[in-house]
């Protein structure tokens, strides 16, 4: 029926940053041409990179345009205003990321730009690295001073990751992603990035990317001393269900499902459902429909819809706001 709402595909949005590689391509079996697939902006309402939908009676329109007309069917009744308030996004690292920081809340009010707080949930199965946060007894003038000498690489704290580990990087937190990482980011709906050092690269035009030094002094945390790694907290387990809770914070929450037998998901009409099939192959049926998903698809459950229920066998990961 054309007024009902249901999951919502979306086509990528690709980001051929230097540093990219082709991995989100080759992993997920998707047929799209080009040479460098940086990240992969899966459910996005900015205009740096608009999600448009796939699928149903809303395809071809923007994300944007449905939230502007129902914003609470869609978004849940804890969203504000009409703006979706997380990027979703899939990031291939086949080089090293630029040494960077994002405002928070706080800065951005006082110095501009779009406060981004987020986290990597570690989706490869090769062990790698992230830099995330400064070493102990590194202060401002330290910093100041390795920036000048080109080091400022070595300030940060390096943390090894593995698949399934996940990293909670706030505002204000400096950081750098390793190369070898395939990563789902969940992120504050911002794309402000100060850079900082970028290892001598050249950017696709040829020239050194631009830097942000004096932003980034302005909203770097100088006192956060937070383990970026998370515990995940078990939830649920069964024989044919596992549930656990990644990362839960104040802008969103990570939940990871595993099942082999259907499994029916209730909605409370506060929140959105935003899943990521990392693994298998899911089906998602509501009334007498069902979309079929395999791993690397990412869909968005209205708020508005009863209920839904996941079949087959797949991990799923669940963003959600409080």
């Amino acid at each position: 029926m054309k007024n009902t709402f249901y999951p919502l595909t979306f086509a990528p949005v690709y980001k051929d940053y230097p540093w990219g590689g082709t991995r989100i391509i080759e992993t997920y079996n998707r047929n799209q041409p080009g040479t460098l697939f940086a990240e992969s902006w899966e459910i996005s309402d900015h205009n740096d990179g608009m999600s448009i939908v796939s699928n149903g009676w809303m395809k071809n329109r923007t994300l944007r345009e449905i939230l502007e007309e129902n914003p609470e069917e869609i978004m849940g009744s804890s969203a504000r205003g009409t703006k979706f308030p997380l990027l979703i996004k899939l990031i291939d690292a086949k080089q090293k990321l630029s040494v960077q920081v994002h405002p928070n809340d706080q800065t951005a009010k006082e110095f501009g730009g779009e406060a981004k707080t987020e986290m990597w949930y570690m989706l490869g199965d090769n062990p790698t690295q992230v830099y995330c946060g400064l070493n102990e007894g590194v202060t401002k003038e330290s910093f100041i001073q390795a920036v000048e000498d080109g080091t400022s690489g070595a300030t940060m704290r390096a943390v090894p990751v593995k698949k399934d580990d996940a990293v909670f990087v706030r505002g204000g937190r400096v950081h750098a992603i390793d190369e070898g990482c395939l990563i789902l980011e969940i992120q504050q709906n911002s794309n402000t990035t100060y850079r900082i050092y970028d290892w001598d690269r050249m950017g696709n035009d040829g020239k050194p990317r631009e830097l942000h030094i004096d932003q980034a002094l302005d909203v770097i945390n100088w006192d956060d001393t937070e383990n970026p790694l998370v515990e995940p907290k078990l939830l649920v387990d069964t024989e044919t269900f596992q549930c656990s809770e990644v990362l839960s914070c104040e802008y969103f929450k990570l939940e990871k499902l595993t099942f082999s037998a259907p499994l029916e998901v209730p909605m409370s009409g506060k929140t959105f459902h935003a899943l990521f099939v990392s693994e298998g192959e899911a089906a998602i049926s509501w009334g007498d429909e069902t979309l079929t998903a395999k791993a690397g698809t990412s869909i968005l459950i209205p708020a508005a819809m009863s209920t839904y229920t996941l079949d087959g066998t797949a991990t799923v990961l669940r963003t959600t706001i409080p």
